[in-house]
């Protein structure tokens, strides 16, 4: 859940996803687990989140037909990271007739967060590595948001302290114990020492490769990598196949990347391309004048700090949430859009001579009428957030900000408390993460929404208790979230084969803005999207006033 640190650094960490396969009905049932507690919880929680009967009519078209009728100069779908970048920009520009519509309640897509009694928690992303040369524009949003505070002679950033992750960063349970980093170190041969060491040094070639254009071999935002071929060829394959052509055989660092895949892409290493995979280790570039390369920053609500210092410039009156998109129609010279209002029972129809579509594009080609893309996969999600009344119990290396059991089908969990400023907290909440990916996307999502509360409980602290067993005993309460559609799984041959010429082209007055037209969903790649859409409405509606 943390980027990876370079060969050498004390610790070595990566940030987010994976999935697996199911052998049949019986199996998946196996798979999620579907026992009842294992006894009566002692604790309180519910399944939160997305509006699910709303969301079953917008599939099913249970919506009655527009009976009014508005117009507008941009109408942007989507309050997540992109949406929300391209409001902010148009915002101060001086843009006032913009209209945002949210399916749900709250704005933030995958960077929601919440918050009760003990702490704010994340319910998606939690971090941002250090942007690169190459993420000007993210560079650019900390400065203004003060994240960044300065530059020293070398013209590094500055960054404020209580913003970086404090330490300890990072551990993983193995062996029975806790150890500093996220590689496994206790237990490894000498040749599975060997392979560590030399996956690494391959990694950190490629940081530092450049292709025959002279591009950065990968960087973000995506499209700023080179196009040399022999890079590009990369994703014609999974990162599995590419590290068994490379000889990286030894099952703990297979382990170690699969986590990585899993942690950033919600798909395994023999799921997602070797471009993507190799993408994880190699693109991050940052510097810092007052910490090291591979430092984060993070917040106790992760990234949904983010996504409120985006909210705060946009006029409250311009967000609509609970507004359900079911029909889009445009040509050359405007847009109209069919959208339910929930909360009024009633849909309208708005005109716009702008649209920004910063909704995943499988969201789009279902309301503009067009038949599913068979090359967009965007598997399941479950995140848990469990409030303890004490710390639990830990062996060897002591509780950090991210802390992963090996081999685990979860990915661990966060502490939100980490960044808290109150010395020695007792109380805290953990968010725990696990990409359903067990199965093909279709049946693990289907499988997912029969589940009911009592089973993710077990799910997570059965996960969790082989490092925790204390913890059953801790809980106070525990709320879950399913993510229907998480991010979108690079499989081979998307990125560089499929994703531009179908993910990246406007349709006339329609600009795309979502971090899938990178085929990596994270928060650089959404909030340039954003940005860059922003950019070119404006410019529509000055040449066009």
């Amino acid at each position: 859940m943390i980027p990876p640190l370079q060969p050498g650094s004390p610790t070595h960490g990566p940030r987010r996803t994976t999935r697996r396969e199911f052998l049949g009905a019986a199996t998946v049932g196996a798979a999620f687990g579907w026992a009842g507690c294992n006894a009566a919880p002692r604790f309180t929680g519910a399944i939160v989140g997305p509006d699910r009967a709303l969301g079953h009519r917008l599939r099913d078209r249970d919506l009655p037909p527009p009976e009014s009728s508005e117009r507008h100069d941009v109408v942007i779908l989507g309050g997540g990271i992109a949406g929300l970048a391209a409001a902010r920009s148009l915002a101060l520009r001086g843009l006032r007739d913009v209209v945002l519509l949210e399916l749900e309640p709250e704005t933030g897509g995958n960077s929601r967060s919440g918050i009760n009694a003990v702490s704010a928690h994340p319910w998606g992303a939690h971090y941002l590595p250090l942007p690169g040369a190459q993420a000007n524009e993210v560079r650019q949003l900390l400065a203004e948001l003060g994240v960044v505070t300065g530059f020293d002679a070398q013209a590094r950033p500055i960054y404020r302290e209580e913003y970086l992750c404090h330490d300890p960063a990072e551990r993983l349970f193995v062996h029975g114990r806790w150890q500093e980093g996220l590689i496994p170190q206790l237990g490894l041969d000498p040749g599975e020492r060997d392979q560590v060491s030399a996956f690494l040094q391959r990694m950190e070639a490629f940081r530092h490769q450049s292709g025959a254009d002279g591009r950065p071999a990968f960087a973000i935002p995506v499209d700023r990598s080179s196009q040399d071929p022999m890079l590009l060829d990369l994703d014609r394959i999974t990162m599995a196949r590419w590290m068994d052509r490379e000889g990286f055989q030894a099952a703990p660092l297979r382990r170690y990347v699969n986590y990585c895949c899993r942690d950033d892409f919600g798909a395994g290493i023999d799921r997602v391309s070797a471009w993507a995979g190799i993408h994880y280790f190699a693109a991050r570039s940052g510097v810092a004048a007052n910490a090291p390369t591979h430092s984060v920053l993070t917040w106790p609500e992760g990234n949904g700090w983010l996504a409120a210092r985006l909210r705060e410039p946009v006029p409250a009156g311009q967000i609509r949430s609970g507004h359900a998109v079911f029909g889009i129609r445009h040509d050359d010279r405007g847009a109209e859009i069919d959208v339910f209002d929930a909360a009024k029972n009633r849909s309208l129809r708005i005109e716009c001579r702008a649209l920004i579509a910063a909704i995943p594009r499988f969201v789009y080609r279902r309301v503009h009428g067009l038949p599913p893309d068979p090359h967009l996969h965007y598997p399941p999600w479950m995140v848990a957030n469990l409030t303890l009344d004490s710390r639990p119990e830990s062996r060897g290396m002591p509780l950090c900000w991210d802390n992963v059991i090996d081999g685990s089908d979860g990915l661990g969990y966060v502490d939100a408390g980490h960044q808290s400023l109150f010395p020695h907290p007792r109380r805290t909440v953990l968010t725990y993460y696990r990409p359903l990916d067990s199965a093909d996307p279709a049946t693990a999502r289907a499988e997912a929404l029969k589940a009911d509360w009592s089973h993710w409980c077990d799910l997570t602290l059965d996960d969790l208790s082989v490092a925790h067993p204390d913890l059953r005993r801790r809980i106070e309460h525990l709320d879950v979230q399913v993510w229907g559609h998480g991010m979108i799984a690079p499989a081979p041959g998307f990125i560089w084969g499929h994703r531009p010429a179908a993910l990246t082209q406007r349709e006339g007055v329609v600009y795309f803005a979502h971090s899938d037209m990178s085929g990596i969903s994270l928060f650089e790649e959404a909030y340039t999207r954003g940005l860059h859409a922003a950019d070119a409405v404006f410019q529509q509606l000055q040449t066009t006033a």
